[in-house]
């Protein structure tokens, strides 16, 4: 997606050419296929959920439109959806949160982060609050994490943070409910930890190995799907190495 001459363009394929992904369930096989997918156009070309859609289909609220799919997918669980990739939205499979977890985290769960004064007290805030619950609204966290005019700032940057670093992600989208318990307004994401959704032992499960070496896989990836693709192109995206 970019903007070209104040007009947002998208840069997608057509129903009929080859590799066009067309539903959710190819869009999951595609993700488990690849391993991580950005959501939007990126310096990779060819690196997205973007480019492998129909263009003319995002944000009509048709069951073939891929803003729609983001939530389909988030709630199914089987694979990630959060902002992983230079603070941007994307998907990672079940298979390789694990390494993503262990790159990005340096090794760290986030009590050990803090502790090491690794962490800043915004982001402490935030995950205190799933010391006790399983799931919450984003402006359920920003309220009771005391995020506002006269608390705490940034409250978008702490969150995007946290995803990027593997610490949080989308559970599902749902809507508000008002007072009679009645549905209204836009679907709003809520989050959790990717232990809660995919499990602790999993989502660990490359702690024993060097945050480095889950990188180099993470690269090595990249690089065997785009093998045009920069090493500054591939850092902006993905990170610096440990």
């Amino acid at each position: 997606m970019g903007n070209e001459s104040g007009t947002w363009i998208m840069h997608g394929k057509k129903a009929e050419d080859h590799g066009c992904i067309h539903d959710t369930e190819e869009l999951t096989e595609y993700i488990n296929k690849v391993g991580f997918l950005p959501l939007f156009k990126n310096e990779i070309e060819g690196f997205s959920v973007e480019e492998n859609t129909m263009e003319e289909y995002w944000w009509t609220e048709d069951p073939r439109d891929p803003w729609e799919w983001r939530a389909v997918l988030a709630e199914e669980h089987n694979v990630a959806y959060g902002k992983f990739f230079s603070g941007k939205a994307g998907f990672i499979s079940k298979e390789w949160i694990p390494c993503f977890a262990n790159y990005r985290r340096d090794g760290y769960d986030f009590d050990a982060l803090w502790d090491d004064e690794k962490a800043n007290r915004r982001q402490k805030r935030i995950m205190d609050l799933f010391d006790v619950n399983d799931e919450l609204f984003s402006f359920e966290m920003k309220e009771k994490a005391g995020f506002g005019k006269e608390g705490e700032k940034n409250f978008d940057g702490t969150l995007s943070a946290l995803q990027q670093e593997m610490y949080l992600t989308t559970s599902c989208f749902k809507r508000k409910k008002n007072k009679k318990g009645e549905e209204y307004g836009w679907s709003v994401a809520m989050y959790a930890t990717p232990e809660h959704i995919f499990g602790f032992d999993h989502v660990r499960s490359e702690y024993k190995n060097e945050p480095s070496e889950s990188y180099g896989r993470i690269v090595t990836q990249v690089k065997k799907l785009y093998p045009k693709a920069s090493e500054k192109d591939i850092r902006k995206l993905i990170g610096k190495k440990p």
